[in-house]
């Protein structure tokens, strides 16, 4: 079941508008190697010779190109329509992500930059803009092989190695556009509280400081099409907020109105914008009401414990990337997830597109949202990262799915944690930053050991038998307390910081892999399905047999390039039958 306001191949589901204008498709495209585009006056007399499959970058075979070098500068041009009934309203172009810098002009002028690959940016483009006729678009993206740029898994070598593969150049998520009304709601950030049985919508409207409260928000809250609230406020500022009460709608059984994987229950909610008595903006968004906690060494959904079982998940497709082909392709991965008998994902080093939390919304999918990390430790790198996630979190707020913050993993871009205090530190920073915009959720600050300040201790493991794990593992003080290297050469912590009581869940292991000259997995590689099962099986069992061990995370869900020790290959095909590996998530 869909939210009230589903548009297929809508690139921001959590905030619709039913008018968009898409500009996906073929744009003309060019390398500037030499970086000579701007001088040579290509923001106004386009120079590229190509033509290129947007939102598909061009190391893709979906792209049309499919070249895999490293180009450093990149340029994409595209003619659009602002229809002159439009004319009055303001033209906002949107790009879902552009990996790394973008700068954008129309027409001839220059419009702006965004750094950051993996965040969505907009840009008001109404005075660069000509009514009722044909405007130029025309995009360069910068990017670079860089290790203080948050890069994830995408290679700054020539060619792929180990775990990281093909890099992600230039526009890799949808652009779009939309016409406002020069007061127009620019975004609410939505909180649930389901033990005082409410939630606070907090409004920021563009251009509501000049408003002198002729205008007017109305807020309409719904369930299952049925009308629960319906809240008013005059606009006066540009910051507004309003607490909602739901406590009558809530008196009956909670599966019916909380949010949980069992019950993906999703209120639908409308914000329009008046003017006297005429509309001037509309926006449909949604919200659960759920709660996550921690209590004693578990976390906890909406006050009940909770295990989960995690499935690694990369989001890679052998044609696009790191690009969904379609929200179609989307549904299959989490469709398949869920008939494995995983009840969440990790996203590992990727921020993913908006549409996949949306699906995971609906779906009653857990999410631990993970940042693209650096390489390097040093000034660059700091103001790089700290920027770019906390626009993540902000952007990715309102998503119910998503339980868990993991701005960091395995000491990468901090290699030096376990002593160095700079990089400690800015563990640290990052932690109590997420958790002054978001208190409400859990935060690992180093993912998979050299934990410094975080709410679930996580550990990383890739030891192959049951025998093993439940010999290393059968000391919990000894692991805690850093007596020893858990995994053999790994603290859980770094020094100076001890344990909490926080939750223990072991948050990568496995990586399975079939026998094989294409590429890897972790360990030994199996020859049969039966061996395959036997070690899967194995050390599934040990971690459940470690009662202080809450929730897991297998390594992976497909097969990634050279990487292939997902459960399914890179074409979603399944390796063993996935009721054999749901009896084994579910026994």
């Amino acid at each position: 079941m869909t939210t009230k306001m589903y548009i297929p191949g809508y690139p921001r589901p959590q905030f619709v508008r039913e008018r968009w204008v898409d500009l996906n498709g073929e744009w003309r495209f060019g390398f500037d190697d030499n970086d000579r585009g701007e001088a040579d006056g290509w923001p106004y007399n386009f120079g590229g010779d190509r033509k290129i499959v947007v939102p598909f970058t061009y190391e893709t075979k979906a792209s049309g190109i499919g070249e895999e070098a490293h180009h450093r500068s990149v340029w994409y041009n595209r003619s659009f329509v602002v229809p002159a009934a439009e004319e009055g309203k303001r033209v906002l172009l949107h790009f879902q992500a552009v990996d790394y810098t973008a700068k954008v002009w129309i027409n001839g002028s220059y419009v702006g930059r965004h750094d950051g690959g993996y965040t969505a940016f907009s840009f008001d483009i109404t005075p660069y803009v000509t009514f009722g006729g044909t405007n130029e678009l025309t995009v360069k993206a910068e990017d670079s092989t860089d290790a203080t740029q948050p890069r994830g898994k995408q290679r700054w070598v020539p060619d792929n190695f180990e775990c990281f593969y093909v890099q992600t150049t230039g526009i890799w998520q949808s652009v779009w556009l939309e016409f406002v009304s020069p007061v127009h709601i620019d975004s609410v950030k939505i909180t649930p509280d389901v033990d005082a049985q409410s939630v606070r919508f907090e409004y920021q409207v563009n251009g509501g400081e000049h408003a002198g409260g002729r205008y007017r928000l109305e807020t309409l809250i719904t369930l299952k099409g049925r009308q629960v609230k319906q809240a008013s406020l005059a606009i006066d500022r540009q910051w507004l907020q309003l607490d909602v009460d739901l406590v009558h709608e809530m008196n009956g059984p909670w599966k019916h109105c909380l949010w949980s994987p069992a019950h993906p229950n999703l209120y639908d909610v409308e914000f329009v914008l008046y003017h006297g008595d005429e509309e001037v903006d509309r926006v449909y968004s949604y919200f659960g009401m759920r709660k996550i906690s921690i209590e004693k060494g578990k976390v906890l959904l909406n006050n009940v414990p909770i295990y989960q079982r995690l499935v690694l998940d990369q989001g890679y497709w052998p044609d696009s990337h790191l690009t969904p082909p379609s929200d179609a392709a989307i549904i299959e991965d989490i469709d398949k997830l869920l008939e494995m008998g995983y009840n969440g994902v990790r996203k590992h080093m990727k921020v993913e597109d908006a549409r996949f939390l949306y699906w995971c919304d609906v779906k009653g999918v857990l999410v631990w949202s993970e940042m693209a990390a650096t390489f390097e430790f040093n000034d660059n790198a700091i103001q790089k990262f700290t920027s770019e996630w906390m626009e993540v979190v902000r952007q990715q707020y309102n998503h119910p799915c998503i339980i868990t913050w993991v701005p960091f993993n395995e000491s990468w871009g901090v290699m030096n944690i376990l002593y160095d205090r700079r990089q400690q530190k800015l563990t640290e920073a990052v932690y109590h930053l997420t958790k002054a915009f978001d208190p409400n959720r859990p935060v690992i600050a180093n993912d998979g050991w050299e934990h410094t300040v975080s709410d679930i201790l996580t550990l990383h493991d890739y030891v192959e038998t049951k025998e093993e794990f439940l010999r290393n593992y059968a000391n919990k003080d000894e692991i805690v307390n850093n007596e020893k290297a858990f995994n053999r050469w790994k603290y859980a912590f770094a020094k100076g910081y001890s344990y909490a009581g926080q939750p223990i869940i072991v948050s990568e292991f496995g990586g399975i892999a079939f026998r094989s000259d294409k590429g890897w997995g972790y360990g030994n590689q199996v020859a049969s399905e039966e061996e395959y099962l036997a070690r899967f099986r194995g050390i599934h069992e040990a971690i459940k047999e470690t009662d202080y061990i809450v929730g897991y995370c297998y390594t992976q869900l497909t097969d990634v390039q050279q990487e292939v020790n997902g459960l399914l290959t890179e074409d979603r095909k399944p390796k063993v039958p996935p009721e054999k590996i749901r009896d084994i998530n579910l026994g």
